[in-house]
């Protein structure tokens, strides 16, 4: 069965990243991978300024036209449609932030509902770091808001409550005590938890109830920005992750 997991969530809550951990994840296990750039809002950090990263790994991915050209209004292409026809084992859909980026799966709401039963994850991506994401009620909103946008409902939550380079076990931590709250306003479950690998096991041996924290994840980060780079490597060194662009 195709499996095929939809990202949503606030502006800046990693969406991106793990939309890459999981597609490498997916390729590395022998997965026929598709990976769809579906970001409408935001032209910069994208999933599309590591195509040649992704091509390498014999990932399919889709863009929106125009992406990384300088131009400002993006439009979805045809190629989404294969996310759907074609025999991929597995799909992930990268999408916008907030309720507006969520309204580009709208128009495919048809082919979401042809999926078979249980194929399908559409996952909210929380950050509690970010303003927007950083109290129940805000998360709450903000999951609402998706919801009626996407036209889909979110089957479960992801915490992947993060400082960049400055995040700790105690971040992730108040990333599951929040959402506790959450799942118990919503009923909507936390399905994976996720950080670099040393994190997540600091933050795992602290003994998180299980239901809370769903399938822990191990990622890589692989959307370098540019001042981290600036931060540990100086301005006169030629930056060791630019061969991914």
């Amino acid at each position: 069965m195709k499996d095929v997991k939809v990202l949503i969530g606030n502006y800046g809550s990693g969406k991106s990243e793990l939309a890459l951990n999981f597609a490498m994840q997916a390729a590395a296990r022998g997965d026929r991978t598709e990976l769809l750039d579906l970001d409408m809002v935001n032209t910069y950090f994208r999933l599309t300024e590591r195509g040649k990263m992704v091509e390498q790994k014999e990932i399919r991915l889709v863009s929106p036209n125009f992406a990384c050209s300088g131009i400002e209004t993006l439009s979805l292409p045809a190629e989404v449609s294969s996310a759907f026809v074609l025999d991929w084992d597995t799909v992930i859909f990268d999408v916008g932030g907030d309720d507006v980026g969520a309204t580009a799966l709208g128009r495919y709401h048809r082919d979401f509902m042809a999926l078979e039963p249980g194929a399908l994850e559409v996952l909210n991506v929380v950050n509690i770091r970010r303003p927007l994401a950083s109290t129940v009620e805000k998360i709450h909103r903000l999951q609402e808001g998706m919801q009626t946008h996407a036209r889909l409902q979110i089957t479960g939550m992801i915490n992947n409550t993060n400082l960049s380079t400055m995040t700790s076990a105690d971040d992730l931590w108040d990333g599951y005590e929040l959402l506790r709250q959450v799942v118990e306003l919503t009923g909507i479950p936390v399905a994976y938890t996720t950080g670099k690998k040393d994190i997540l096991d600091a933050f795992l041996a602290r003994d998180p109830d299980p239901k809370y924290v769903g399938k822990p994840v191990a990622i890589d980060v692989y959307m370098h920005r540019d001042w981290d780079s600036y931060i540990e490597y100086g301005l006169n060194i030629k930056n060791p992750h630019k061969d991914m662009y």
